[in-house]
């Protein structure tokens, strides 16, 4: 039997390569995905006044808010959503039509799976275990993660979105402590093993948050360096879900509230519900 010529072997030994990763990434995910949504309490107790007992008045008002009295107290929840996700800066956004999916889970983890539906064909996930993105599905273009540097830009990203999507995972308790900033705004620190997030979340008068600020470690910046910067978004477009009131529409992005803020995440949310929940 004839051997293949080198110039053919190795390109096709290259793409058995990429596709066998491509396979071992995508069960990853799905192994991921399936450890979060078993973080699901299989009996939630349901939201009471008295959980609220000792909190400064701006985040009694922001959970009178989200969490109608009585509903099962869900802290992981999956969302759909779509939108545009800026690759470039805040000169040159590069906006990206996208459509993702994502299971929020903190302090124990995300997972967002995205897809761009314009101009460069991404794909891949973001979690708290790894980044990795592909073009045409196919060849790498980001693979970070396993790092203490990664592991902390993602817990600030999970606690964050807690306060958008899962509420119920930030009612005070071990780990979770509240304190006042002023009278619209009520900051949360979440505690888990070595990592500690605090993040500030200012509602309006009906308890409704509106924005969400916080230092992020991030290297989003010309030095490609890792250290503290502002980050953040605004909420809007809220309906209940099964209880919960979420935000359906969310702004975010680096250096929130300067002259240079890049909102790169812009999404409209398109389904959010709660394994094991209320659908």
């Amino acid at each position: 039997m004839p051997l293949l010529p080198l110039f053919v072997l190795v390109p096709v030994l290259a793409l058995l390569g990429l596709l066998v990763l491509v396979a071992l990434d995508r069960r990853a995910e799905r192994r991921e995905w399936a450890r979060l949504a078993a973080r699901q309490p299989a009996d939630p107790e349901p939201f009471s006044e008295d959980m609220l007992d000792g909190l400064p008045e701006p985040a009694r008002r922001y959970f009178h808010f989200v969490i109608r009295p009585g509903t099962p107290l869900l802290p992981v929840a999956e969302i759909r959503m779509r939108g545009r996700f800026g690759l470039g800066s805040r000169a040159e956004p590069r906006y990206q039509a996208m459509e993702a999916r994502q299971i929020l889970a903190a302090p124990h983890g995300f997972l967002w799976a995205m897809r761009t539906r314009s101009g460069l064909p991404l794909s891949g996930s973001d979690s708290c275990r790894w980044t990795r993105f592909r073009l045409l599905g196919l060849l790498p273009v980001a693979r970070l993660g396993g790092d203490a540097d990664h592991a902390l830009a993602a817990y600030g990203r999970q606690v964050a979105e807690a306060l958008f999507w899962t509420p119920a995972a930030l009612l005070p308790g071990p780990g979770v402590v509240w304190q006042a900033v002023d009278g619209e705004t009520a900051r949360v620190t979440v505690t888990r093993g070595a990592l500690s997030q605090a993040v500030d979340v200012s509602v309006d008068a009906e308890g409704c948050p509106v924005r969400v600020v916080f230092s992020r470690w991030s290297n989003a910046n010309p030095q490609r360096v890792y250290r503290r910067q502002p980050f953040g978004g605004v909420l809007s477009d809220f309906r209940e879900v099964g209880g919960y009131r979420l935000p359906f529409r969310v702004e975010a992005g680096n250096q929130f509230g300067t002259p240079d803020y890049f909102p790169f995440f812009l999404a409209e949310v398109t389904e959010i519900r709660f394994p094991g929940g209320a659908p």
